[in-house]
C-alpha cells in the first residue's frame, strides 16, 4: 500500500528526515512512534503530499505521490493532531462539506454521510453544532471527515490527545473496526498502550531516522531479556556529560544510560548492580526521588533506543 524510499528531507541546512525507507503492505496497522522531534510530523506530510522531500520517492497504492499527487491523495485519508472542523456548523454540515471535497454528490453522498456517522457513533447528535461538543466528540467528528471517501490508506495522527476515556475508547475501537474492514492504518500516538493495542508493526524514529521496525516481539527480542532499572532524579541534570563520564568508570558503557532527569541500566539482572548505582549517583551529588525495575516491553525497548520516554 505504501512504499517510501530513501526519503530525506532539510530545512536551512538541517535534515529532519534522513534517508528514511518503510514498506506497509494493504490492510496492515502499523504504529509509527518517536519522541517530539524526531521527524514523525514531517514524513506524515511528505507521504500525504503536502511536502515535497529533497530526496526519496513515496509510492501510494502504485501511484507516485511526486509526479502523480492528487490521484495519489484520493487514496489517503488523513486525521490531523488539530480539529479540522467549522465549529458554527453542525456535525452533518461539515461532513457535507467535506465529502463534495471528495468529489461526492447526491446519493453516493448521502449513504456515506449516514453511514459514516454510524460508524463515529453520532447519528443523533447529526444536527448539532460542533461548537456544542465535548473534544473527544469533535475529534470523532474529523476521523469521520477523514473516510467519507472510504481512503485506502487512513493517517492518524495523535487522534485521542486530551479526550475523555469514553470518546477514547470508541476511537480505539473505530480503528480496529476500519482496519477490520481492510483499510490500512498508520497510527502516531504517545500513548504506548494505543499502538500496542492496534498496530500489527511497529516503526520507531528518532533523530530523522528509522531506528528499528517490526512486530511487538521482533522490537521486544532487540533488548533480549533485559529489565531495566530506572532511577528518577528529584531535578535535571545540568552537566549531564560530566555524570556520564562519571559512571562509566564505574560501569560499561553500554548498561547505563544518561537523561535529562533519569539513570537507566539495561540488564539482565540490573538488580544486582542495583545498590552500587544508587551510591554512585549519590556520590556525584544527584538527588534520587524514585527506583523502579521495569520488565521487557515496548516501552523498555523505546527508552533502549532513545533514550527517552515516548512523552518526552
Amino acid at each position: 500500500m505504501l512504499l517510501v524510499e530513501n526519503l530525506s528531507k532539510g530545512y536551512d541546512e538541517r535534515l529532519v528526515v534522513k534517508d528514511l525507507n518503510l514498506s506497509i503492505k494493504k490492510g496492515e496497522s502499523f504504529g509509527l512512534l518517536g519522541p517530539n522531534g524526531a521527524g514523525k510530523s514531517t514524513v506524515i506530510s511528505i507521504i500525504s503530499g503536502l511536502f515535497s522531500p529533497n530526496e526519496g520517492s513515496v509510492t501510494v497504492g502504485g501511484i507516485d505521490m511526486l509526479k502523480n499527487t492528487k490521484k495519489a491523495q484520493q487514496l489517503i485519508g488523513v486525521v490531523p493532531q488539530e480539529i479540522a472542523l467549522y465549529p458554527t456548523m453542525s456535525a452533518k454540515e461539515n461532513l457535507m462539506f467535506w465529502g463534495r471535497m471528495y468529489g461526492l454528490r447526491g446519493t453516493q453522498l448521502q449513504n456515506r454521510l449516514n453511514e459514516t456517522l454510524e460508524i463515529i457513533g453520532l447519528t443523533d447528535r447529526a444536527k448539532d453544532k460542533i461548537n456544542e461538543f465535548s473534544g473527544g466528540m469533535k475529534r470523532r467528528v474529523n476521523i469521520g471527515a477523514s473516510i467519507l471517501h472510504n481512503p485506502q490508506l487512513l493517517i492518524m495522527d495523535e487522534p485521542t490527545v486530551g479526550i475523555d476515556p469514553q470518546s477514547r475508547n470508541h476511537i480505539l475501537e473505530t480503528v480496529k473496526l476500519l482496519n477490520d474492514d481492510g483499510m490500512t492504518i498508520i497510527y502516531t500516538s504517545h500513548y504506548m498502550e494505543e499502538v500496542q493495542l492496534l498496530c500489527e508493526r511497529i516503526g520507531i524514529m528518532d533523530h530523522g531516522q528509522l531506528i528499528a521496525c517490526g512486530t511487538i516481539k521482533e522490537l521486544v527480542d532487540v533488548v533480549g531479556n533485559k529489565t531495566s532499572a530506572v532511577l528518577a532524579l528529584k531535578e535535571s541534570i545540568i552537566e549531564r556529560e560530566k555524570l556520564e563520564s562519571f559512571l562509566e568508570n564505574r560501569f560499561p558503557k553500554s548498561l547505563v544510560q544518561v537523561k535529562e532527569q533519569e539513570i537507566i541500566a539495561f540488564d539482565r539482572e540490573p538488580q544486582k548492580i542495583l545498590s552500587d548505582l544508587i551510591q554512585a549517583t549519590t556520590e556525584y551529588g544527584a538527588k534520587i526521588a524514585t527506583v523502579e525495575m521495569l520488565e521487557p516491553n515496548l516501552e523498555s525497548v523505546f527508552l533502549h533506543l532513545t533514550g527517552r520516554n515516548l512523552r518526552d
